[in-house]
C-alpha cells in the first residue's frame, strides 16, 4: 500500500483515538466537552475521506493481499452510523428513565413533561443526556480506532 495510504490511516487512527480520549475524560468527570464534539465531527469526517480513498485505491488496481482489510475499512462507517442511531436514542431513554420510570410514553409526552418542568431541573436532566450520548460517541470513537488499527495491520505489516 502507498505511504500516503498509510499515513492518512494512521492520521484518522489518531483522531478517533484523541476523540475518545477526550470524550472519556468528560464523562468520567461529569463535564460536557465542546472540544469533544469538534474532535468527534472531524473524526466522521477523516474516517469518511479513508474510507473514499480506500475505494479509490481499490479502484485503481492497487489490492490488499489479506481481502480482511477492506471489511476493517468499512466497518467505521457502520459503527458511526450506529452510534448516531444510539446517539438519537440516548435522550428519549434518559428521559424515560428520569421521567417516567413505570410508564411507557411517547417522545413527545415526554418532551411536554420535560417543558413543564422548573429550569433547574432541565439543566440537570440536559446534561445528563449529554453525558449518555458523550458515552456512547466515545465508545464509537474507540471501536472506529481499534477497527482502523486491525485495517493497518493487514495490509502494512507494521503492527
Amino acid at each position: 500500500m502507498s505511504t500516503a495510504y498509510t499515513a492518512l490511516g494512521l492520521m484518522v487512527l489518531a483522531v478517533n483515538l484523541a476523540a475518545g480520549l477526550v470524550g472519556a475524560i468528560a464523562w468520567q468527570k461529569n463535564r460536557p466537552s465542546v472540544a469533544f464534539w469538534y474532535l468527534l465531527r472531524g473524526a466522521q469526517i477523516v474516517t469518511g475521506a479513508f474510507v473514499l480513498f480506500a475505494c479509490v485505491v481499490y479502484a485503481s488496481g492497487h489490492r490488499a493481499d489479506d481481502q480482511l482489510h477492506y471489511l476493517y475499512v468499512f466497518l467505521p462507517v457502520v459503527a458511526s452510523f450506529m452510534a448516531e442511531l444510539m446517539r438519537g436514542a440516548a435522550a428519549s431513554q434518559e428521559l424515560g428513565d428520569r421521567l417516567s420510570p413505570t410508564e411507557a410514553r411517547s417522545n413527545k409526552e415526554l418532551g411536554e413533561m420535560f417543558a413543564a418542568l422548573e429550569p433547574e431541573r432541565q439543566e440537570e436532566l440536559g446534561l445528563s443526556i449529554i453525558r449518555r450520548e458523550t458515552a456512547v460517541m466515545t465508545i464509537a470513537c474507540l471501536v472506529i480506532a481499534f477497527l482502523l488499527w486491525r485495517a493497518l495491520a493487514t495490509t502494512a505489516g507494521m503492527f
